[in-house]
C-alpha cells in the first residue's frame, strides 16, 4: 500500500467555525468576518434543472435519492482521507460496505499513480478578496503539479457541461489557498467515482473558470 508524504504549512494552522441555516452555510474567519461557503454561492448552478428533476420524480423520492447520494459521498470522502493520511489498512478495506468499497477501489489506483506530496486535506480556507470560504478535499502534487483535488461520487457518468460548478468550486479553493499561503495554483482535478461506469478524471486550469466564478460571487456572496 502506498505511503504519502505530508508537508505541513504554518499558514494553514487554523480552522473555521461553520454555521448552517436554511439560507446555506457561513464560516467565521479568524478575524471575525462571516463569509458564505463557496458551495452555497454556487448552489444556484443548474438549479432549474434540479428543480425540474425533483418535480418529475416527486419530492419524497428526490429526498431519498439525494440523501443516499450525500451519504455515499461522505463515506467515500472519509475513506479517501484515511487512505491518504496513511491510516487505512487492508483489513479496514475488506470490511467496508460493498458500494463504498467498490467506489474507493476505483479511485485508489488513480490516486496512487498521480498523487505525490500532500499539503493539506479537509482544510478550511477563506479569502478576504473573494469574500467566500469553504473546506477543500485535498491540495497536493498531482502529476507533478500543485493542484486542488476534489472527490465526487455519482451513480452515472457526468456530462461536463453540467458540472461547471465543480470546476468553479475548485478554482475558488485554489485562489483561497494562494491568498493564504502565497503558493500559486493553476491546476484543478475533479475525480468522479461512478457506480455504473469508470472513474472520471477531469484535469483543468483555473483561468477557464475565474470569470464565471466571479459572476456567481458578485451575485450570490
Amino acid at each position: 500500500m502506498k505511503t504519502f508524504n505530508h508537508v505541513k504549512l504554518a499558514a494553514l494552522d487554523f480552522d473555521l467555525v461553520a454555521e448552517t441555516t436554511d439560507s446555506g452555510r457561513r464560516y467565521t474567519t479568524p478575524t471575525g468576518e462571516k463569509y458564505k461557503s463557496i458551495t452555497t454561492v454556487l448552489s444556484n448552478h443548474n438549479k432549474q434543472a434540479i428543480d425540474e428533476w425533483r418535480k418529475n420524480v416527486g419530492e419524497e423520492r428526490a429526498d431519498k435519492i439525494s440523501k443516499k447520494a450525500a451519504n455515499r459521498g461522505t463515506k467515500v470522502h472519509m475513506i479517501c482521507e484515511q487512505y491518504i493520511d496513511n491510516g487505512l489498512t487492508d483489513f479496514k478495506i475488506k470490511t467496508l460496505m460493498p458500494d463504498v468499497k467498490d467506489l474507493f477501489l476505483k479511485l485508489r489506483p488513480i490516486i496512487d499513480e498521480n498523487l505525490g506530496d500532500v499539503y493539506t486535506q479537509e482544510q478550511a480556507l477563506y479569502s478576504q478578496q473573494l469574500r467566500v470560504a469553504g473546506r477543500v478535499d485535498l491540495i497536493g502534487i498531482w502529476n507533478g503539479k500543485l493542484s486542488v483535488i476534489d472527490f465526487k461520487t455519482s451513480t452515472k457518468l457526468k456530462v461536463e457541461e453540467n458540472i461547471q460548478n465543480y470546476f468553479m468550486q475548485c478554482t475558488a479553493y485554489a485562489l483561497m489557498f494562494s491568498e493564504l499561503t502565497g503558493m500559486w495554483i493553476d491546476d484543478i482535478v475533479v475525480l468522479i467515482a461512478t457506480e455504473e461506469g469508470p472513474t472520471q478524471v477531469f484535469e483543468r486550469q483555473i483561468h477557464d473558470y475565474q470569470k464565471p466564478l466571479m459572476q456567481y460571487i458578485d451575485k450570490y456572496a
